[in-house]
């Protein structure tokens, strides 16, 4: 009897044997598919902190447009158009300045005579800027089809009694100006930043 045991178990051995290395090929292809699975997060992660990080560089851009529309260099008129400065007095509505309107001519960003190189930053992301008078046409303000903010911070009214040579409230419009500030940053993160300001 002990001879037939013997023979049982030896051949159960193998079995195992054979059922251990399906488990265990199992097991690494699980773990492969594990640490592919990780790696592509943090590759997606990666990609999401460089656009951000490209996104706030804007803000870099819209400030230095900012400070260029506060005080223009000297013989600079916002009349008129100033490519040297990326500044244009029109709004320019042909143009596609996000690369996402196929029916419109795509802006000439690679152009350096046409924008406003906004230098790079710390973290290698590089600032270009245009600033767009919202007006149809160049020229002053008065005289043509612009879209403006009206600014009644200066108005004045009469107390008291009915001037009919006058309104009762006197108001000023100011311009818009668009700012469009691309960055292109590490791993080929391009971003796009506008902001309205008047």
């Amino acid at each position: 009897m002990r001879h037939g045991t013997t023979g049982r178990l030896s051949a159960q051995q193998g079995a195992v044997l054979f059922i251990a290395l399906i488990v265990l090929v199992a097991m690494s292809l699980a773990g492969l598919a594990l640490m592919r699975s990780v790696d592509t997060g943090t590759l997606i992660a990666g990609n999401l902190a460089f656009k951000q990080g490209a996104v706030n560089a804007g803000d870099s851009g819209v400030e230095q447009a900012r400070n260029f529309l506060m005080s223009p260099p000297t013989g600079v008129s916002l009349d008129n158009d100033s490519m040297n400065y990326g500044y244009y007095a029109t709004d320019q509505s042909g143009y596609d300045l996000l690369g996402v309107d196929p029916s419109k001519t795509p802006f000439p960003w690679s152009d350096s005579t046409k924008i406003m190189d906004g230098g790079t930053d710390a973290a290698g992301n590089h600032l270009q800027y245009v600033i767009h008078r919202m007006c149809e046409s160049v020229g002053q303000v008065a005289g043509i089809n612009c879209v403006r903010a009206a600014n009644v911070a200066g108005a004045s009214m009469s107390k008291g009694g009915v001037n009919y040579n006058s309104y009762g409230l006197s108001s000023s419009a100011t311009v818009y100006f668009r700012v469009t500030v691309k960055v292109t940053g590490p791993r080929n993160t391009v971003s796009y930043v506008q902001a309205m300001m008047y």
